[in-house]
């Protein structure tokens, strides 16, 4: 069974399931988002994506597996994303993209699906220059799916940069593409979930790259 990763388009959102199609909940703030029934916020989703890609470029991955859909990672600059200035530990550090939030299709999860889409994720930003991802967790089990757990970002490889009882924030350094091999690459295999050995070992750049499709 073939699994690849691409880069989100709006033709994938309709391949996406509920409430995660039509969450806003970082694209819009409370108020806005307020304002719209559940075909209105389909329908800004949609447009919220394609004038971030325009604008800014590739600000999502999927997974496909046999050419379907089964998950999906969306990230993008904070001013893109103002549904996060309302977190207790906001603001976004300024050097940082942000990852909003994910979603795997529950009859494909525990199977390393977020992972991929995480290393698909750090790959894209290195390559564009980025040094850092900050996410904010959730420790409390909230149901939409909008805010992920703090444990689901601890486990792909971020830490705590400001620690909160229910909504920490936190960060995945990254390099530019010059120091790739020595310090991103150490980033990335904590979320590949590899020992490396005690000697230095390295791996070519388009190793890593031919993990996403374009």
């Amino acid at each position: 069974m073939s699994r690849k990763t691409a880069r989100l388009t709006v033709d994938h959102l309709a391949e996406l399931a509920d409430p995660v199609r039509a969450c806003l909940f970082w694209e819009l703030g409370p108020v806005d988002r307020g304002r719209l029934d559940a075909a209105e916020r389909t329908a800004q989703k949609e447009q919220w994506l394609s004038e971030v890609l325009r604008d800014w470029g590739s600000c999502g991955r999927v997974v496909r597996m046999d050419g379907r859909t089964v998950g999906m990672i969306l990230y993008a600059p904070a001013s893109r994303l103002p549904g996060a200035a309302a977190l207790p530990t906001a603001p976004t550090s300024p050097d940082a993209v942000l990852a909003a939030t994910a979603w795997v299709d529950p009859a494909w999860r525990r199977g390393g699906l977020g992972r991929l889409l995480v290393q698909a994720m750090a790959a894209d930003l290195v390559q564009r220059g980025h040094t850092a991802i900050e996410a904010y967790g959730d420790t409390r089990g909230r149901p939409d799916g909008c805010v992920l757990p703090a444990e689901f970002w601890g486990s792909v490889g971020f830490k705590t940069q400001r620690v909160h009882p229910t909504t920490p924030r936190m960060r995945m350094e990254l390099r530019t593409a010059l120091s790739w091999k020595d310090e991103v690459e150490a980033a990335l295999e904590k979320v590949w979930g590899v020992v490396r050995p005690t000697q230095k070992a390295t791996r070519p750049i388009g190793s890593v790259r031919a993990a996403s499709s374009d």
